[in-house]
């Protein structure tokens, strides 16, 4: 339901994911999407009062109350976390909690209560210490979308769309680990969700080389040649707008932007570091290839500012934008 609230998850409890949504709420607008935060009342409070931020808060059961409460109060769906969360000091005992809010708010969109997922960051390393067994968010959320779905991550910003198409590994296994085939179907799913997602409608792919000037011939080596140039065949075979492998020492300024829609890199730094360059607050993290929108803002917990009242909420309300939209789209679509 495209006009339905959104899901915001609470990310860290101890990061800065709940002062973002509060501070988020706080500047709303007539225009700010709906949302309902997914966390623990006196939790939110408690935060609030700390940030000095005069929130009115609106405890609810089902997420139906969220559109009629948002212009008023902040809509927080209860959601229990064992351990009191001190800002800056994230508890393993609060992970399968916070695990948890990312599950509901799936839940809660398959079944049509939610428009659309935005979670707010995790701390990987504290979920790994409660048994968390996934990568991360983005490998987490395809887990809960069933067999054979294959998450794509992109980064987006109004100046630049970047996937990467191999995400969270050491950088000497890229080599082992690209294949024609992983760049392919990367490919097919980021075209799908540009047109789908985006409004584009023949959306336009540059392919980052893997070596420095895309191999130079194969002097610098065979990967862009052997592997990646194989895979823009065949994806211009399909019809797809491809190109490459492209030198990605000259694809991200303007007047390159202005050739293309999204540049698939091939190892994460490749591209999140440009994009993060151009627009670090505007990037919203998005991820392709579920059957539900996913949206995040493109930073981590902040553990340092959490409680400060610092944090940013620039990220976050951009994946709220985002998120709508693209709920939007995918409704019309149908």
């Amino acid at each position: 339901m495209s006009d339905a609230p959104l899901a915001v998850t609470p990310g860290e409890p101890a990061g800065v994911g709940v002062d973002l949504a509060l501070g988020l709420w706080a500047v709303r607008t007539a225009e700010t999407p709906a949302f309902f935060l997914i966390d623990d009342p006196e939790r939110v409070a408690a935060r609030a009062r700390l940030l000095g931020i005069a929130a009115a808060l609106t405890p609810i059961d089902d997420p139906r109350e969220a559109v009629t409460a948002f212009p008023n109060a902040l809509p927080v769906l209860r959601h229990a976390f064992p351990a009191q969360s001190v800002p800056g000091r994230p508890d393993p005992a609060n992970g399968p909690a916070t695990v948890d809010a990312i599950t509901r708010a799936v839940a809660l969109v398959r079944a049509g209560d939610a428009a659309a997922v935005v979670t707010n960051p995790i701390q990987k390393e504290t979920l790994y210490q409660a048994g968390f067994a996934h990568p991360g968010h983005t490998e987490y959320l395809a887990a809960l979308s069933g067999p054979n779905v294959v998450p794509v991550m992109l980064l987006a910003s109004p100046e630049l769309k970047v996937v990467p198409v191999t995400i969270h590994i050491p950088l000497a296994e890229v080599p082992r680990q690209l294949t024609t085939g992983k760049i392919v179907t990367t490919a097919r799913i980021t075209a799908v969700a540009l047109q789908r997602d985006f409004g584009i409608a023949q959306p336009r792919l540059a392919l980052a080389g893997l070596n420095p000037h895309a191999g130079e011939g194969g002097a610098l080596g065979r990967e862009d040649g052997d592997i990646i140039a194989p895979a823009v065949a065949a994806l211009r075979a399909e019809g797809i707008d491809a190109r490459g492998p492209l030198p990605a020492d000259t694809l991200f300024h303007e007047e390159a932007r202005a050739t293309y829609d999204v540049v698939l890199g091939m190892y994460h730094d490749q591209v999140l570091v440009p994009i993060k360059t151009l627009d670090f607050w505007g990037g919203v993290n998005v991820t392709l290839g579920l059957p539900f929108v996913r949206t995040s803002p493109d930073h981590g917990t902040a553990l340092t500012l959490a409680g400060t009242g610092k944090a940013r909420i620039d990220s976050l309300r951009a994946a709220v934008e985002l998120a709508r939209a693209m709920s939007r789209r995918r409704a019309t679509a149908q």
